[in-house]
């Protein structure tokens, strides 16, 4: 037997009358400025999201704080390029394709060839290579080759500019690299790699871990002698031609405002929020 449920006409005028308040104020909300509404994003140069395949959408998260720089692990199982930190977190659907290099062309189309809408500085993807370099590197370089409109490129030891550019890591085949006529990527130096004779279009920037020469944690005051070592490692690489990052660094503030002020090129962060707010409150300047 079926039941019907009837109101009346006072319950129906008094039904009638909260679902209009209840509307009203549901538009009054959507219309009143909110706290936590997204804003512009604005580009920040030294933000650098460090294993950015771990957030809960990778690339993305990282672009809407406004990210110039992120940091993908690779893997190259038979003919797929594979993100992942380690064999274990292999999945067959994140390639390097789908995660990163698909999204970003989409994104330069649309932004008139640009990842962020009037952003003249290049994005850089670095690429870490948890397999063997020269065994990783000719499926890298094939699939790069394909994303070619919006990378920049080095053709007969000539930099040609484009909005992406991609620097190698981890297993870093750099004779293979050095031997290509067109190389749509770079490859990542360490701080042993100052007195190398690669150019800067072939080795654009330095990475090296931070506690491999520095014991200062982000705690009180850093020490003098490690002030003075770090001045003279950033001159030695800028006199080089070449950009300065450090992993491993503690995620402090504190730490982070030395390294701006001895105008390290990128700040390492696990924790992008974090960092977003430091730079937008330090008033990050361009980096060249």
């Amino acid at each position: 037997m079926r039941h019907v449920f009837s109101l009346g006409s006072a319950g129906a005028a008094l039904f009638a009358c909260i679902l209009f308040v209840a509307c009203a104020a549901g538009v009054a909300a959507d219309e009143a400025p909110r706290e936590n509404a997204p804003t512009e994003v604005v580009p920040l140069n030294r933000a650098f999201a460090h294993n950015d395949y771990y957030h809960a959408r990778p690339l993305f998260d990282a672009l809407d704080r406004g990210f110039m720089h992120v940091e993908t692990d690779l893997f190259r199982i038979g003919d797929e390029l594979l993100v992942a930190h380690s064999q274990r977190e292999i999945e067959a659907d994140r390639t390097l394709q789908s995660l990163y290099l698909d999204p970003l062309l989409a994104r330069v189309r649309e932004n008139d060839g640009r990842v962020y809408p009037g952003e003249s500085r290049p994005f850089w993807l670095m690429i870490d290579f948890k397999t063997v370099g020269h065994e990783t590197w000719p499926l890298v370089h094939e699939v790069l080759a394909e994303y070619a409109e919006m990378l920049t490129v080095v053709r007969d030891g000539e930099l040609e500019p484009g909005p992406v550019r991609v620097v190698i890591s981890g297993s870093r085949p750099i004779e293979l690299m050095r031997q290509e006529r067109v190389l749509y990527a770079g490859v990542d130096g360490r701080i042993s790699d100052l007195q190398s004779n690669a150019p800067p279009e072939l080795m654009p920037w330095i990475s090296d871990n931070w506690y491999v020469h520095f014991h200062w944690t982000g705690e009180g005051e850093m020490p003098e002698e490690e002030r003075e070592k770090l001045s003279r490692i950033v001159e030695q690489v800028h006199a080089a031609g070449r950009r300065l990052r450090f992993w491993a660094t503690p995620e402090r503030p504190a730490l982070w405002r030395v390294l701006l002020e001895h105008d390290v090129d990128m700040l390492n962060t696990d924790r992008l929020e974090m960092l977003q707010q430091f730079l937008l409150e330090a008033e990050e300047q361009p980096t060249p």
